[in-house]
């Protein structure tokens, strides 16, 4: 039986996978300097008899597997590879050696998850038809997004795939589960760097001075009631300034310019547009009525990420088959952002959520920390889901 091979095959390959991710997670690198991950990749495939092209996009491999019954779709599969700029705090054996670089959103755990779907798919080449396309993206993290680069360079065509999908990690889901959600599911993500201009002095005579400082104040609560006052109520929408500093100033010193960082998100193009031309006019005119001066850059970012409501319903039905319907959950909307929203905007596609924590054992930190971790007995889950709804996917036309 097909799911019975599946699974033996995943539970038979786990410590392979556990090794793949262990290695990884040892040697992390950043966007857009996968070099050696990307070798390790390569490596893999070659030992595999996985046929693929390098260097795609930077440091993206594209492999190919191709059924050996005739006939059948084109899909991909995706995995991200790229780590963090953060320095790790878990001492385990497989700590990253890279100083202050860490897989802490799980990139290593995608990679060596696909490299075993990949194993697993690889030998079992004489049950399906069609063509599947691994997808090892590299710079996820950093914009423009390697998926952009990819696509521009030509990864959805020769073949081109008629679906695409994507799985991420999920500490608060415990390992053994998985998560779905069709439609809108993640938020687009644009990047805010405003510098306020004023004219700094001493602060006890500030009538001698124009506060940049104060003019800040103003702006970000005026900002914080654009979003929430012109906004439509039924479109999420988050505005947030993560950093403010100024270029001097001390208990009794008035800076001359402050710079503040943030970034904006939401799910609807035409509100994002509109909002990015709101920011525009009310800063600079509340600047510029307070006597300041201001430069805002918004750097647009990663769209928004919608699942195919047919493909996910359908990935959703194959994992709760191949898991039980009580291991499959269904997934809220989440303002954060990801690069895989670029596939998602061309063909259907279908991202979904791979339960790593255990709180039990203490594996419970979140994404993007220094103590981030995962419990790897959701390695095996993960290569075997992933290899079963290829299958499902080649065959449901």
């Amino acid at each position: 039986m097909l799911k019975e091979r599946i699974k033996q095959l995943a539970k038979n390959k786990f410590e392979e996978v556990r090794g793949h991710r262990r290695h990884l997670h040892q040697y992390p690198e950043l966007s857009y300097q996968e070099k050696e991950t990307s070798g390790y990749v390569a490596k893999q495939l070659d030992r595999l008899g996985i046929s693929y092209q390098a260097n795609v996009g930077g440091y993206g491999v594209i492999g190919m597997i191709e059924g050996k019954l005739p006939g059948g779709r084109v899909i991909a599969l995706r995995a991200d590879m790229d780590a963090l700029p953060i320095e790790e705090a878990n001492e385990v054996p497989y700590r990253s050696k890279n100083p202050g670089v860490m897989h802490a959103c799980g990139h290593d755990v995608h990679t060596a998850s696909l490299l075993g779907a990949a194993a697993i798919l690889q030998e079992m080449r004489d049950q399906f038809a069609g063509t599947i396309k691994l997808i090892f993206q590299p710079a996820e993290e950093k914009l423009p997004g390697g998926a952009s680069i990819l696509i521009e360079e030509g990864v959805l065509e020769n073949p081109t795939p008629e679906l695409i999908i994507g799985q991420h990690v999920h500490p608060p889901l415990e390992a053994g589960k998985v998560g779905f959600r069709g439609g809108m599911y993640m938020a687009s993500a644009d990047e805010i760097y405003l510098t306020i201009h004023g004219k700094g002095g001493h602060g006890a005579l500030p009538q001698e001075c124009i506060d940049p400082i104060v003019i800040a104040a103003h702006v970000i609560t005026a900002l914080q009631q654009l979003v929430s006052r012109r906004a439509n109520p039924t479109v999420p929408s988050v505005l947030t300034f993560g950093k403010i500093a100024s270029d001097g100033g001390t208990t009794n010193v008035i800076p001359n310019a402050v710079s503040l960082m943030g970034t904006f998100r939401t799910m609807n193009e035409e509100w994002r547009r509109e909002a990015h031309e709101l920011m525009e006019k009310m800063v600079h005119s509340l600047v510029e009525g307070m006597g300041g001066q201001a430069d805002l850059n918004i750097v647009k970012g990663y769209p928004f990420l919608i699942n195919d409501p047919d493909l996910t319903a359908s990935a959703q039905s194959a994992a709760q088959d191949f898991l039980g319907a009580e291991q499959v959950i269904e997934l809220p909307i989440r303002m954060t952002a990801e690069d895989f929203s670029y596939y998602s905007q061309k063909i259907p596609a279908c991202f979904y959520r791979l339960g790593t924590g255990n709180k039990a054992k203490g594996i419970s930190s979140p994404v993007h920390t220094t103590t981030f971790d995962i419990d790897e007995s959701s390695l095996e889950l993960s290569i075997g889901t992933m290899a079963w709804l290829a299958l499902q996917a080649l065959k449901n036309e």
